[in-house]
């Protein structure tokens, strides 16, 4: 059963898919609901795990587009990455690859969700709720936050209050959301150059790629 709002993780999955390295930690600012919320079902026949085939109801949204509004920040968790914090850089190949349409396959939620991505004006077009005022959706999950972006080793699960004002919602950062809950105990993977990390100068491509100032 699909929630009816995609959530601040699963854009921050969107966004990494597009491109990520341990260096950065994306942030999800706004998302904007341009068409009308709707969910269908679909009878899915499954593999039971002792054998056989059992009958399962699947309600997806139905024919979705978002406008996402987002920036990455320097992950100040990971000392060990210092020399890669290079923001041109990042910016450059980010640009690029939203452009592209992503270096990794984008599905919303699940595999067989297929969808696709492109540059967009935030506020461009018109909107499904661009007039319709406030709405809200009571407590939902927000999103995860692993060890490595976070000074605890703790993988912790966050929850708050949306509310979508004209079609836009704003989200909170993982560590302003009034609710969460520790999940598990873990442990960060650290991240040794030469050994299973290579840090590469690449300044001197910056120019060619998007200008000095990387606009």
């Amino acid at each position: 059963m699909s929630l009816t709002l995609p959530t601040y993780q699963a854009l921050k999955g969107i966004t990494e898919s597009i491109y990520f390295k341990p260096t950065i930690i994306w942030y999800i600012d706004s998302v904007r609901i341009m068409k009308p919320i709707k969910t269908e079902s679909k009878a899915v026949r499954t593999l039971k795990p002792g054998g056989g085939n059992d009958l399962s109801y699947y309600t997806y949204l139905s024919d979705v587009e978002y406008h996402v509004k987002a920036h990455f920040e320097f992950n100040m968790n990971r000392p060990d990455l210092a020399e890669d914090r290079n923001e041109n850089k990042h910016y450059c190949i980010a640009k690029r690859c939203i452009e592209r349409g992503g270096r990794r396959d984008i599905f919303l939620g699940a595999r067989e969700c297929q969808a696709y991505v492109e540059p967009c004006e935030f506020d461009e077009g018109e909107g499904y709720y661009d007039n319709m005022g406030e709405m809200d959706f009571g407590l939902q999950y927000h999103s995860i936050v692993y060890p490595d972006e976070q000074s605890s080793h703790e993988m912790t699960v966050k929850f708050w209050y949306p509310k979508m004002v004209n079609g836009v919602i704003n989200f909170c950062r993982p560590e302003e959301c009034p609710k969460e809950r520790v999940i598990s105990k873990m442990t960060p993977k650290k991240f040794i150059n030469g050994r299973n990390f290579t840090i590469i100068d690449v300044s001197e491509f910056l120019d060619d790629a998007c200008g000095q100032r990387g606009d």
